[in-house]
C-alpha cells in the first residue's frame, strides 16, 4: 500500500504542479496559449498515467454484488433436503437449483463479452446488479409448497445476472489498477464471489431449520428471502449512482495505448478465433475448466455427501462448505500477491494444479471415516488451492493472451469450468445410480464387507446397512 499511495499523491503532486504552470503562464500575459506551451513544455516522452483513490471503491463494490449473486448459487444446495420437503421435489430437481449458475453461463458468455467489448464496465454492471435485484424479489413472492417454478423463474433470472459478473474481475483490475497491483485487485474482484458462497454455506443453514411445521418452514425461508432482496436492491442503487466505466486519466500505458484505438480496429469474432488457435490458452482453458470445475461440482453434493455419512449434520455441512471457501480466500490473496512480486505463473499453476489433485484425493478417501474434524481439515486443505486457483487462472490468461480483451480470454475459462461441472455433476449422479461407485467426488456409501466388492455393483442394495 505505500507504493500505492506514493503513486497517488505523485499524480496529484504533478497534476498540481501543472495547474500552477498555466497560472503564471496566464498570468504573464500569454493568456491560454501561452499556458498550453508551457503544459506541453512538461515531459512529452512520459504519457499520461494516473491512479485514483476511488480504483479501490469500484472493486469494493463490484465485489459486494459479486458477493449477494454468488451467495444464492449454493443457498438452496446446502439445505437440499430441507427445499425438497418443503416443495415436494426430488433431491435432483434442488441440485438444479445450483446447477442453472452454470448450464445458463454456457449459452450466455459470449454475447456477454462481446457487451463488455463494446459497451465498456458501466453497462454489464448495471445489467448483473439489475437481473440479481429481479431475481432475488421473484424468490420472495415463490414462498409456498406449489410455487417450485416461481423459485426456479427467481434463480435462473440470478444465474443470468452472474454471466454478466464473472468475467469483470481481470478487466476492472486492469482498466483502473496500475501495473503493480493489477494481480491484487483482480484476487479482490474474486474474493467477493468467494465471500458470497462462503455465506451461502453458513447462512441457509441458521435460517432455514430443518422443522416439519410447514408454516414456520415458509416464514424462516421468506426471512432469508427477504434479507437478499434487501441487500440486492441496496447494491443496486449503488451501482447505479457510484460505478464508473474508467478513470478519466489511464493507470498505465497499456491502457493508454487500448484507448488510443479506434473501435473499427477491434474484431470481436477475430479475436475469439485468435484464442482459440493459441494453443497455450487452449490448454490453460481445458485445465482450468478441470479444477474449478471441480470445485463447483462438489459446492453443489456437499449437503448430500455430508448427510450420507453424518446424518443429521445440516449445520455442518454449510461449515464445511465455508472452509473450504474461506482457505480458498486465503490462497486467492496470497496467489495474488506473490504474482505480483514473481510474476511465476506457469510454475505457481503446476503447483496449485498438482496440490488440488492431492487434496481431492484426501477429501475422497476420508470423507467417510467418521470423524468431522478430519473433513474439515482435508476441506480447508482442498480449498486453499483448489478455489485459490481462480484468480491465478484469469491474470495468467491476461499475461499469455495479451492485447486481447481481458473480458474475451475469462469468458472462456468460466465457459470451460461450467461444462466440466455440469458433466462431472451428471456423470457423478449416473455413476451413484448405477454402480454404487460416485467416489469421484468423495459421494462414498460405506458398506459392511471389503472394498471394492467382488459382487458386482449393481447387486448391492441401495441403503446398504451401516456399521
Amino acid at each position: 500500500m505505500p507504493a500505492e499511495n506514493g503513486a497517488v499523491a505523485d499524480g496529484e503532486m504533478k497534476e498540481d504542479d501543472e495547474e500552477q504552470r498555466d497560472r503564471e503562464a496566464e498570468a504573464g500575459g500569454g493568456g491560454p496559449a501561452a499556458a498550453a506551451a508551457a503544459a506541453a513544455g512538461t515531459s512529452r516522452a512520459e504519457a499520461a498515467t494516473r491512479l485514483y483513490r476511488r480504483r479501490w471503491l469500484i472493486v469494493l463494490l463490484f465485489s459486494s454484488y459479486s458477493l449477494c449473486n454468488s451467495f444464492q448459487w449454493i443457498q438452496y444446495g446446502i439445505i437440499n433436503n430441507i427445499f425438497m420437503k418443503f416443495y415436494g421435489v426430488d433431491s435432483f430437481a434442488i441440485d438444479w437449483m445450483s446447477m442453472i449458475y452454470m448450464l445458463t453461463y454456457i449459452p450466455c458468455i459470449f454475447p456477454v463479452t462481446w457487451l463488455l467489448d463494446k459497451q465498456g464496465l458501466r453497462v454489464v454492471a448495471l445489467l448483473a446488479a439489475a437481473l440479481n435485484c429481479t431475481g432475488t424479489w421473484i424468490k420472495v413472492s415463490s414462498v409456498r409448497p406449489d410455487l417450485f417454478w416461481v423459485t426456479a423463474l427467481g434463480q435462473f433470472t440470478c444465474s443470468l445476472a452472474q454471466v454478466f459478473i464473472l468475467g469483470m474481475p481481470s478487466r476492472i483490475a486492469s482498466v483502473w489498477f496500475g501495473s503493480h497491483e493489477v494481480s491484487t485487485a483482480c484476487s479482490i474482484g474474486v474474493f467477493g464471489n468467494q465471500l458470497g458462497i462462503a455465506i451461502g454455506f453458513l447462512v441457509p443453514p441458521m435460517l432455514v431449520p430443518n422443522i416439519d411445521d410447514m408454516d414456520q418452514l415458509a416464514y424462516h425461508i421468506s426471512i432469508m428471502f427477504y434479507m437478499t432482496a434487501g441487500v440486492a436492491t441496496f447494491l443496486f442503487i449503488l451501482v447505479v449512482t457510484v460505478f464508473e466505466e474508467q478513470p478519466a486519466t489511464p493507470p498505465t500505458q497499456a491502457q493508454a495505448a487500448a484507448r488510443s484505438l479506434c473501435p473499427e480496429q477491434y474484431s470481436y469474432t477475430a479475436s475469439i478465433l485468435r484464442l482459440l488457435h493459441n494453443r497455450p490458452f487452449v490448454l490453460l482453458i481445458v485445465t482450468y475448466g478441470l479444477n474449478v470445475g471441480c470445485f463447483y461440482a462438489v459446492g453443489t453434493m456437499l449437503n448430500r455427501m455430508i448427510i450420507e455419512h453424518y446424518p443429521g449434520q445440516e449445520l455442518n455441512a454449510g461449515r464445511i462448505g465455508l472452509t473450504i471457501v474461506i482457505a480458498g480466500m486465503f490462497g486467492s490473496l496470497l496467489s495474488g500477491i506473490w504474482l505480483d512480486r514473481t510474476k511465476t505463473y506457469k510454475q505457481t499453476t503446476l503447483a496449485v494444479y498438482l496440490m488440488s489433485f492431492v487434496g481431492m484425493l484426501v477429501f475422497t478417501f476420508t470423507l467417510d471415516l467418521g470423524h468431522l474434524w478430519v473433513v474439515f481439515l482435508t476441506a480447508a486443505i482442498l480449498g486453499f488451492f483448489m478455489t485459490g486457483y481462480l484468480p491465478l487462472g484469469f491474470e495468467f490468461a491476461v499475461e499469455m493472451t495479451y492485447p486481447e480483451s481481458e473480458g474475451t480470454s475469462s469468458g472462456l475459462l468460466n465457459c470451460s469450468a461450467q461444462v466440466s461441472s455440469n458433466l462431472t455433476f451428471v456423470g457423478s449422479r449416473q455413476t451413484s445410480k448405477s454402480t454404487q461407485l460416485p467416489w469421484a467426488l468423495g459421494y462414498w456409501p460405506r458398506t459392511t464387507g471389503p472394498w471394492p466388492p467382488t459382487a458386482p455393483c449393481n447387486k448391492y442394495p441401495t441403503d446398504p446397512p451401516q456399521p
